[in-house]
This record gives C-alpha cells, sequence and structure tokens, in this order.
C-alpha cells in the first residue's frame, strides 16, 4: 500500500491530548470519515493511530484528537512527527492543485522517466520532488528554471534539469 505525507503533528493542545495537525492538502478539510492516521516509526513501517474526533482550525491545520491519547504529555511525544495517509483516502482528501496531488506522478527529464514521486518537501521558492533511482535517493527541484508541463491525464511532471544534477546523486 502506497502511503503519502500530508503533513505533521506541529502541537499539542489543551490538556486531553488533542494535537494540532499542520497539512498541505491545498484547501481546507476535517479529513471527515478519514479512520486512521500513519506516523512513520522506523523507515517502511507505519503505525496507525486511529482518529476519535476532529475540527477545523485554519486552512491548513486541523484539531485531531486520536484514541488512546487523552492528555497533554501523551500528545506532546507525537509532536513534531510527520502524518502519513493511504493513497485512497489522500485522493478524497487533498485539492486538486495541491502540490501533493504530484504524488506518485512520473518525474519525466529529456524524454526520460526518472520514476514516481514519492515526497514532495515545501521550500520557500520551490518544491522538491524526493525520488529513487537505482535505490539512490534524488531530489528534483521544482521552480520557474525546471518545471516544464503537467499532464494531470498521464501522471507525468515534465522537467529539464540542469546540467549534471543527477549526476550528482547517482555518481558520487
Amino acid at each position: 500500500m502506497e502511503y503519502f505525507k500530508i503533513g505533521k503533528l506541529v502541537a499539542s493542545f489543551g490538556v486531553k491530548g488533542e494535537l494540532i495537525l499542520k497539512h498541505s492538502l491545498g484547501k481546507k478539510s476535517s479529513l471527515k470519515g478519514l479512520q486512521a492516521i500513519f506516523i512513520e516509526e522506523k523507515k517502511e513501517a507505519f503505525i496507525p493511530w486511529f482518529i476519535a474526533a476532529t475540527r477545523i482550525k485554519t486552512d491548513d491545520e486541523i484539531y485531531v484528537q486520536l484514541e488512546g491519547i487523552d492528555n497533554r504529555e501523551a500528545a506532546i511525544k507525537l509532536t513534531q512527527k510527520e502524518v502519513w495517509i493511504p493513497e485512497e483516502e489522500f485522493k478524497k482528501h487533498a485539492s486538486k492543485s495541491s502540490p501533493l496531488s504530484l504524488l506518485g506522478f512520473s518525474i519525466i527529464n529529456d524524454g526520460k522517466d526518472l520514476g514516481p514521486v514519492i515526497e514532495l518537501i515545501e521550500q520557500p521558492h520551490q518544491m522538491l520532488c524526493r525520488l529513487e533511482i537505482d535505490g539512490k535517493e534524488v531530489l528534483i527541484p521544482l521552480n520557474e528554471q525546471t518545471l516544464q508541463k503537467v499532464d494531470k491525464k498521464t501522471r507525468r511532471v515534465f522537467v529539464k534539469l540542469p546540467d549534471g544534477l543527477l549526476e550528482i546523486y547517482l555518481n558520487p
């Protein structure tokens, strides 16, 4: 099963163990209908946390009450953890215009398919797409210089990467 990172638990709230989830879904959401969020305890090991209640805080923040987390101390242990949800749920909750909607899209550079986007990392002036090529982590910048077009029908992102960028990752 594919999991998509939607954000991070940024703070605890109140004394009953509520958490604040800062997300990148691209629209206000209470994650209505979502039963669980997943936290990556170890690489590729996702632990489900069942949702007791949620409510919207702002356009990109949600108050989340998780089952079994009923005090501030327990909530604090989960702060700064990244939150992932299964691909099907992601498609239901993310805005089509959210940069996160590019998860799973193939990156095409000069006609060559580099592979699917595993993670998106937002930065002030660009997005970084994390891929794996030949077992190595590669970060592809999406900005005015590199992004050529996004084809949502075929789920492909066309880029023109600077000479030598891939070699930095693949031929250290």
